[in-house]
């Protein structure tokens, strides 16, 4: 790992095309079949969420891409599971395939992890002090299992000086375990090995996908139920008064 300061003032003299970049370059490998489950679930809800919160143009949410933090070499990366940035150009990102602080004019906002025993150990280590380098303000990894990768079920950095601070966690009666995150304006939740997101605004956690499907349908069949009914006095009305 490099440890030349990263800067985020965009570059014009770097010829990028001559640049060395090499997509198979070997990763840790995750065990996909143990973290797909929680990322098939987080990544619509807080995709979802973001849109909403921030223009969509606006809003970079992006899954095991890289984000490159030395200008000079482009192999010089990290993957994180799940990371977003706002009030960036979402789709310059996209263009270039790889997310590049220096000149996308920040580094990401908020980055997640979810464990495996392959990357534990690198996510509290090594990566920590990449995000912490890159300047990244929040960072949070989630432990499927409670604590037996990480040593803890959740747990949450934010920078302070460039130096990250543990993110005070509270548990609910019912053992769900809570921590605030700024950036999303939603607290992560661990509750019976699975990640949700408490909408304190709204007074609720945000439903997955087929939680919000099913609301909609109902509340479409509610609406339907409605207008039949409205057409049902509508009717009965001009029928009274025709017979008057």
């Amino acid at each position: 790992m490099t440890n030349a300061r990263l800067t985020n003032a965009p570059r014009p003299d770097i010829d990028y095309a001559s640049l060395s970049f090499n997509p198979d370059e070997p990763e840790p490998l995750p065990e996909a079949m143990y973290q797909y489950p929680i990322l098939l679930e987080v990544l619509p809800i807080l995709g979802a969420h973001l849109n909403r919160l921030y223009l969509r143009e606006e809003v970079f949410h992006g899954s095991n891409t890289f984000i490159c933090y030395d200008p000079n070499n482009l192999n010089v990366r990290v993957g994180p599971d799940f990371y977003f940035a706002f009030g960036v150009d979402a789709a310059a990102i996209e263009r270039t395939k790889l997310y590049l602080p220096w000149l996308v004019g920040k580094p990401p906002d908020f980055v997640l992890e979810v464990a495996s025993e392959s990357t534990a150990d690198h996510d509290v280590t090594g990566k920590r002090q990449i995000y912490a380098q890159i300047g990244v303000p929040e960072y949070w990894r989630f432990d499927r299992s409670g604590g037996d990768y990480y040593g803890e079920p959740l747990a949450g950095d934010r920078l302070v000086n460039g130096i990250y601070q543990p993110v005070p966690l509270s548990q609910e009666p019912d053992g769900i375990l809570k921590g605030y995150s700024p950036a999303l304006r939603l607290s992560l939740c661990w509750e019976a090995e699975m990640l949700r997101f408490y909408d304190h605004e709204r007074g609720e956690y945000l439903r997955n996908f087929e939680a919000e499907q099913a609301r909609a349908d109902s509340e479409q069949a509610a609406r339907e139920r409605a207008e039949a009914r409205i057409r049902e006095l509508e009717e009965e009305l001009e029928r009274r008064n025709q017979e008057s």
